[in-house]
């Protein structure tokens, strides 16, 4: 998990000599867009309370310290989201039903239910970013986009390693069973956010059931790098990246 840290790390570092976007800029988003991002603003802005103090209590400094900042890039990913909605005149809004319900359903259990529902969110946010960065239409809404979608690559794999380990000693029956709920949910939650979030993703060129087709074939990369020998993060990254 050090190696964890150390990436986390890096990539603060790298942020804290790398110039804000130019939030003076007139940013301009299609209507459905501007709906949609205040909607993933509200995701993006939790304390990770709970996160947090479920990865105190697994034992693990290390594991612990990663969450942390972790936490602290999604906090990042809020606030570049809010800037991003202030410069189009866009306020942002205090809560959402999808949010609420996302943040009770990661609390039900421990913390590796906790990761799996938050792996499908980041799953999910992998495909929704590069949407908006290959289909906006605005230079700063495809800067933020592109600069948030870089942190996911990083994060799907950050909890895949940790699922991995959690997951390491249990019964081959148990883990096909886990992995068989996990898909369902995992789609169900990707046509969810189709339906909702359609309108956007067609201002940006991309069809419901392509958005829930990619963010599946994501999810199984995924569910290969927790529950299968060998490492699919890079498959991850590619797929992200090309949409294949």
């Amino acid at each position: 998990m050090e190696t964890w840290c150390a990436d986390f790390m890096a990539r603060a570092s790298r942020r804290a000599v790398t110039p804000d976007p130019d939030w003076s800029h007139d940013c301009r988003l299609h209507p459905a867009v501007a709906r949609s991002l205040q909607k993933f603003q509200v995701g993006e802005s939790g304390d990770g309370a709970h996160l947090i103090a479920k990865a105190d209590a697994a034992g693990n400094s290390d594991y612990a310290a990663a969450v942390r900042l972790f936490v602290a890039e999604e906090q990042n990913h809020a606030r570049m989201l809010a800037s991003l909605l202030q410069s189009a005149g866009i306020p942002i809004i205090g809560r959402h039903w999808s949010d609420t319900t996302f943040v009770q359903l990661r609390r039900l259990t421990g913390l590796r239910f906790e990761l799996m529902v938050l792996t499908i969110a980041e799953v999910v946010a992998l495909r929704y970013y590069r949407a908006l960065a290959e289909g906006g239409d605005d230079a700063l809404l495809v800067d933020v986009s592109e600069r948030i979608l870089d942190d996911e690559h990083h994060h799907v794999p950050f909890q895949c390693h940790r699922l991995r380990v959690g997951f390491a000693h249990t019964s081959a029956s148990i883990r096909v069973a886990v992995m068989q709920g996990w898909r369902v949910l995992a789609r169900a939650v990707a046509v969810v956010v189709a339906f909702d979030h359609g309108p956007a993703l067609r201002a940006t060129g991309v069809t419901r059931r392509a958005f829930i087709s990619d963010t599946m074939r994501l999810f199984d990369s995924a569910t290969a790098e927790v529950f299968t020998s060998g490492s699919a993060a890079s498959g991850l990254r590619t797929q992200s990246s090309t949409g294949n």
